[in-house]
């Protein structure tokens, strides 16, 4: 009997859960606001993040222009993390969550569906590693097991992916624009992990083969 492929959307809820309750830095991201789906390859990105709202929460901002709404179970999205193919096929367990936590990293700290402007590339330059790398060593330090082995996965899993994706804001009134999207344009689909090995335990399975290798001659 063939096992069920996991749900990653359930590990990513728990995850994202998890660092906002042990990461003071990141107490104001709500997991049930972020919705988490698989995309297409952009350049070598393993995951991007698209605020779903203009500053404040708003809908429609100063000129006119409106941003579809993305409502599930009734709840309207702030922010939506696509994860690209490196993500699933050239990643470890902590790279992974790194993905992630590099694009919570990006959320404003209102949390209102608008990203941070003092933590754009552009703007902390070679600043940014050194400000966020502590971040994820700290909670590697205290990630569930059950989280790092659910990221370790090899194989195939279901994740939410768009049947039809949410276009750019729009002036109202412009013909055929979907304004809401829910759960209908969204499936469950299957994708496959490809998980590296971590450098520690390439570095010890080479250690091993030499050994071996010096045992035999």
């Amino acid at each position: 009997m063939a096992l069920a492929r996991p749900n990653l959307n359930k590990a990513l809820r728990a995850l994202i859960r998890d660092i906002a309750a042990k990461m003071p830095e990141f107490a104001h991201v709500k997991a049930s606001r972020i919705l988490v789906v698989a995309g297409e390859a952009r350049r070598a990105s393993r995951g991007t993040v698209k605020p779903l709202c203009f500053r404040g929460g708003r809908s429609t901002d100063r000129s006119g222009r409106r941003k579809p709404i993305i409502r599930l179970k009734g709840k309207r999205m702030l922010y939506c993390i696509t994860l690209r193919p490196l993500f699933f096929r050239a990643s470890t367990p902590r790279g992974r969550i790194q993905t992630v936590m590099h694009e919570l990293f990006h959320m404003s700290r209102r949390f209102d569906g608008t990203l941070h402007a003092g933590r754009r590339h552009s703007v902390l330059g070679k600043e940014f590693s050194v400000r966020f790398k502590p971040l994820v060593t700290r909670y590697l330090r205290q990630c569930p097991p059950e989280l790092l082995v659910a990221f370790a996965h090899s194989g195939e899993i279901r994740v939410l992916q768009w049947l039809e994706r949410p276009g750019p804001a729009y002036v109202p009134g412009t013909p055929k624009v979907r304004k809401v999207y829910t759960e209908e344009q969204l499936y469950l689909g299957v994708s496959r992990m490809v998980t590296r090995p971590s450098a520690a335990r390439l570095a010890k399975a080479r250690r091993k083969e030499r050994v071996e290798k010096a045992r035999v001659h």
